[in-house]
């Protein structure tokens, strides 16, 4: 899977060949710009904890997270370049990198961590902190021998989307625009609308109705900014093979168990409750779940056993890279030095193995190292081919506790202590495989405008550090006032991780219905479709995907409408940054809710003054702005 790579301009518009002998950056190797300033690191710093709480929140509510380059860079350029005239493109490029390690080290927190919580063993702020510094930190120290190879060598090989995508928006950047405005208005009026909604409570965000003469069938949406902006995102293939899942789960399954469980005289294991005394939701808490479950776990499987071959020839690939020669001395050729990459991950591996806050022992230490080791590897590599978006680090996640429960369980380490060690060992290599990739992404960004690479290889401790710093307090304040595992809170991929666990640890699980997941995405595998956003559709209430399908259809509108392939382009931009900007202001003020709820205090109205017709009202008035900025926005300063 090879592809031919974008052509680069420099500044006299003239054609670069992908070939890395002939490649030139941007901005020349012998030129020396202002780049890593304490504007940058602060401003950096500060997206990082933003976008980290942010993607936080958002992976929590539906199991996905976006990136967070596109919308750091053109919040660096409004900042640096609009507000404060700072002219240097490095300095930019900067900020994006520490800004965007926040969103990574988010991800692979919140899919595994709220395990713990789900499991009643809350961890403590400095368990949760250090796992997610010392999993960054590995992350970034065991891809750094790679750079001249992954990123130099094999420049033309290995496109890197997001990395080579980041490049354009902020060369482009260097001829001005208002890029960074539509960030801030979507983030604004993100902000403003989930306060009006969730804070006063002026109408309800979950509208629903039930299909008459139907049991238990129910259509119902989510009415909040952070999913129609998920919707534009990913696209409307993407948004209709998740709501497909939803509606099999919601229109199907459910309706399926109350028709078939009407009669039954006894309760049906894991339920409580005979089934015809349960509505809708208690069905999809009991049973669903269990199924979606199943479904998500086979698809991440299948999508980690499809990239095997990339995953192999990357790994060998890589490996051969670290015999390269590192003689060249050049500003743009200059990574940390090895002796201190060496020392730095062996202190790490033995902070992992001794300190008190982390329960993983020395055992949960080793394996950390090679799974680790292998993961990062195929991540740094793996985004270069596929992206970011599409990296399977679930799949990652759950190869490693299956093996990591089996070892655990086979030296004695058993139940609770035993399923909190391997979520420990899961989550900081998750953790570590995340920020990989997105130290790939970024390092590709810099080699195309002739950054340096060791001052961005610090600009990703300093965004680890940052987003690390803040994510366990953010997870404290989320499950104390939603609760994970909730309607509000699904934490999707983390309770998919416990189940996994329980499942080798303690044969709990009901196998029955977990096979019938697994069933259902190897139907669809089968024909064709992409397992994975099916299984999330048919996990996740179907109140989140028929919002996403809203913005995803907005999407596929544009596509279909507009036929200058430039034009598309830029008024695809538009709509994914006001979209980006959407998901951060919902997922900010989301935070600031749970922070007033935790303290008792509340804004909310006695009873909404609007029901359910005035808040999908609001919501098509949201959507209209969505339309708005990615239909006519770019044509109006165009002409």
């Amino acid at each position: 899977m090879q592809s031919k790579g974008k052509a680069v301009f420099n500044k006299n518009e003239e054609v670069m060949e992908n070939n890395p002998k002939d490649f030139k950056p941007f901005i020349p190797a012998d030129k020396v710009l202002t780049e890593f300033s304490p504007v940058s690191i602060i401003l950096g710093m500060l997206i990082a904890v933003v976008f980290g709480g942010a993607n936080a929140y958002l992976g929590l509510k539906v199991g996905l997270t976006i990136s967070a380059s596109i919308p750091a860079a053109v919040i660096s350029m409004g900042i640096l370049r609009g507000i404060m005239r700072r002219k240097s493109i490095l300095e930019n490029n900067m900020v994006q990198t520490i800004g965007s390690a926040g969103e990574s080290l988010a991800a692979g927190v919140i899919f595994t961590v709220p395990a713990l919580f789900l499991w009643d063993a809350a961890p403590t702020y400095m368990t949760v902190f250090l796992m997610a510094l010392l999993g960054g930190f590995l992350g970034i120290v065991m891809m750094i021998p790679l750079r001249k190879f992954l990123i130099v060598a094999e420049h033309g090989k290995l496109p890197y989307p997001e990395g080579t995508a980041c490049a354009d928006i902020l060369i482009a950047g260097e001829e001005g625009g208002s890029k960074a405005a539509t960030v801030f208005i979507g983030l604004g009026i993100g902000a403003l609308y989930k306060f009006i909604a969730d804070g006063i409570k002026l109408f309800p965000t979950e509208i629903e109705w039930e299909l008459p003469r139907f049991k238990n069938a129910v259509v119902g949406a989510d009415i909040l900014p952070a999913l129609l902006g998920v919707g534009f995102i990913i696209g409307p293939r993407i948004a209709a093979i998740m709501l497909a899942g939803a509606i099999l789960g919601w229109l199907g399954f459910i309706p399926l168990i109350s028709i078939m469980g009407a009669s039954a005289s006894s309760v049906i294991a894991p339920a409580s409750e005979l089934i015809h005394q349960m509505d809708f939701w208690e069905i999809w808490n009991r049973y669903i779940r269990y199924i979606g479950a199943g479904a998500v776990a086979f698809a991440g499987i299948i999508s980690l056993v499809k990239s095997l071959p990339i995953i192999f020839s990357s790994f060998i690939s890589a490996l051969k890279g670290l015999k390269a020669d590192r003689s060249d001395e050049l500003r743009t050729d200059k990574d940390l030095p090895m002796n201190i990459v060496l020392i730095l991950i062996a202190v790490i591996i033995v902070l992992i193995a001794f300190l008190p806050w982390i329960p993983t022992g020395i055992v949960g230490a080793i394996l950390i190292t090679i799974f680790a080791f292998f993961f990062v590897t195929v991540s740094s590599r793996i985004v270069g081919v596929v992206g970011s978006s599409s990296n399977p680090i679930s799949g990652m996640t759950i190869a490693t506790l299956l093996f990591t429960t089996i070892i655990l369980k086979a030296t004695g380490s058993t139940g609770l202590e035993g399923m909190i060690a391997a979520i420990t060992v899961g989550g900081i290599v998750c953790i570590a495989a995340a920020i990989a990739g997105d130290t790939s992404q970024d390092l590709k960004t810099g080699y195309i405008l002739g950054a340096t690479p060791w001052k961005q290889q610090v600009g990703e401790f300093l965004g680890v550090f940052a987003a690390a710093l803040t994510i366990g307090f953010v997870l404290v304040l989320l499950n104390d006032a939603y609760g994970f595992g909730s309607k509000e809170l699904a934490a999707p991929q983390a309770t998919l991780m416990k189940l996994v666990i329980e499942g080798v640890m303690n044969s709990n699980l009901p196998w029955g219905l977990v096979i019938v997941g697994a069933a259902s995405a190897l139907v669809v595998e089968l024909l064709g479709i992409p397992a994975l956003p099916f299984a999330v559709g048919l996990y996740l209430p179907i109140h989140l995907s028929t919002p996403i399908m809203l913005g995803g259809v907005i999407r596929g509108v544009l596509q279909k409408k507009e036929k200058d392939p430039e034009m598309l382009t830029k008024k695809s931009e538009s709509g994914i940054l006001y979209a980006s900007g959407l998901i951060a202001g919902e997922g900010l003020i989301g935070i600031i809710i749970a922070i007033f709820v935790t303290g008792g205090i509340t804004f909310s109205l006695k009873e909404h003054l609007f029901g359910p017709i005035g808040g999908l009202v609001c919501f098509l008035l949201l959507a209209a702005s969505l339309v708005y900025y990615s239909f006519y926005k770019v044509k109006k300063e165009k002409a």
